[in-house]
């Protein structure tokens, strides 16, 4: 499976800018240029596993949560996702999303 780095990019401004981190003041702490943090945000530059996990270490998130969008480490690692899925979505759709979650679960019930 290959490393899709505009997402990891997305992922790691997205939190950076919700802990109200510039990239300066980031870049400051990881030690590295201002400009090589806009490139991996930008994905057009690959980070390593170990720059990567230092600066999921300043971020305070798990670097899971960066390279797949889960932090599988908690039995409700979806609630998070889902909140945020639903929250951007009109309420036609999130009645749209809910009925078809709703048939998915009987469904799977009756086979038990």
């Amino acid at each position: 499976m290959a490393l899709d780095y505009n997402l990891i990019g997305q992922r790691l401004k997205k939190i950076r800018l919700e802990r109200n981190l510039t990239q300066e003041k980031l870049a400051e702490k990881a030690n590295v240029s201002v400009a090589f943090l806009s490139r991996v945000e930008r994905g057009s530059s690959h980070i390593s596993l170990n720059r990567l996990t230092q600066l999921c270490d300043l971020l305070e998130i798990s670097a899971g949560y960066i390279l797949n969008g889960s932090a599988s480490t908690s039995i409700n690692y979806l609630n998070r996702e889902f909140a945020d899925l639903l929250r951007d979505c009109p309420p036609e759709k999130q009645k749209l999303i809910y009925n078809v979650a709703k048939s998915i679960i009987d469904t799977d019930m009756t086979r038990y």
